[in-house]
């Protein structure tokens, strides 16, 4: 653990003011507390990030998070906000204004989405001691997908009807047991901790050649984009024994 304490991480949470999904989605209380809550608290429980700061464009998101602990050390500009506004850029700037205006720059930065709030202290506690002890460029939280969704029992369909398996194999060589399906994981969001100099190189990445991958069990991985996803998480928040 003293390895982690060697490290300086920074925690950055991303929470723009629109959604067109959910109004307002970042500090719609979900369970009593505003969304962008259960982040900064499972940041801060962590122990592991050296601050945790938001970038936002959004007076009242700045309020919220601010009175739970957050650092809000500048405004997000307007055009970093839009719809469409990749991370890379906002990550950019929140990496650049620290170094010229605080002179701070960490050994490596967390993405912390709001839109994961099942994500718990000891996932982000965890995930930085990988990174430490691995000698990663990044470290991604990913969760297993199910048989339904896995690549082998996912097809193409050509203009004219005609069916081909995504993966590239003949149909005489799928795979007809679910228990056969090699296992097979997705990002969920929850995690995304890199070295700050993947956000300079070119082109740019939060990824670089070492890529480690943190397992997150099913039932924390929830991303909320949509209501049915506030859903989700409010049913799996219910049945979460609180931790002690």
């Amino acid at each position: 653990y003293c390895i982690i304490k060697t490290m300086k991480i920074l925690g950055i949470i991303t929470a723009r003011g629109g959604s067109k999904g959910i109004p307002g989605k970042n500090i719609k209380p979900l369970l009593g507390k505003p969304l962008i809550w259960y982040t900064i608290d499972a940041a801060q429980k962590s122990g592991a990030l050296d601050r945790i700061i938001l970038s936002t464009d959004n007076e009242q998101i700045v309020k919220v998070a601010k009175s739970y602990g957050a650092e809000v050390p500048f405004m997000r500009p307007k055009e970093l906000a839009e719809d469409k506004t990749p991370h890379l850029p906002v990550l950019q700037h929140a990496v650049n204004w620290l170094k010229d205006n605080e002179n701070y720059e960490p050994d490596a930065v967390m993405i912390l989405q709001p839109t994961a709030p099942l994500r718990q202290a000891f996932h982000i506690k965890e995930a930085v001691e990988l990174f430490a002890n691995s000698g990663a460029d990044s470290v991604v939280s990913v969760s297993e997908l199910t048989a339904k969704y896995h690549p082998k029992w996912q097809f193409g369909l050509a203009s004219d009807n005609k069916l081909n398996i995504f993966t590239g194999e003949p149909f005489s060589q799928i795979v007809t047991r679910r228990q056969n399906l090699p296992r097979t994981y997705t990002r969920d969001g929850a995690i995304y901790l890199f070295k700050p100099g993947l956000l300079f190189k070119n082109p740019p990445s939060f990824y670089g050649e070492k890529v480690f991958g943190y397992h997150i069990e099913e039932k924390y991985a929830v991303n909320i984009d949509f209501l049915e996803d506030w859903e989700r998480a409010e049913k799996a928040l219910r049945s979460m024994k609180p931790e002690t």
